[in-house]
């Protein structure tokens, strides 16, 4: 029983951890944007001065992004915002950025802050 019990419980140290690690290094953070985290994945379509525009699998319309990329946006700190649509805004102190998902795309812009 305890064999059992043993080999169970590395089962799930196991998971836990090729979870964590398929979760928290899918992403980087993106200097040009902040710090927000980008999909490593992801392929660059446009990368332009404020703006990065992703072909992307993970993305969709209907549902938006990932929830594991929900969960690293989090963690980084970055805050949920107002949603209108395909766009949610996130915000992180005076930096935000507007995350539009639509299907197979994704688009990162960062807004100027207020204080500018």
């Amino acid at each position: 029983m305890k064999s059992k019990l043993a080999w169970l419980g590395a089962f799930f140290i196991l998971l836990a951890g090729f979870l964590y690690v398929a979760t928290f290094y899918a992403y980087e953070p993106a200097e040009a944007l902040g710090g927000f985290p980008e999909p490593v994945f992801a392929e660059i379509t446009e990368d332009k001065e404020t703006a990065k525009l992703y072909y992307w699998n993970g993305a969709s319309e209907e549902d938006g992004i990932p929830f594991g990329y929900e969960v690293v946006i989090r963690a980084s700190g970055w805050k949920k915002g107002v949603r209108e649509g395909a766009s949610v805004m996130y915000h992180k102190g005076d930096e935000q950025v507007d995350v539009i998902s639509s299907t197979n795309r994704l688009i990162l812009m960062k807004k100027k802050s207020t204080s500018d």
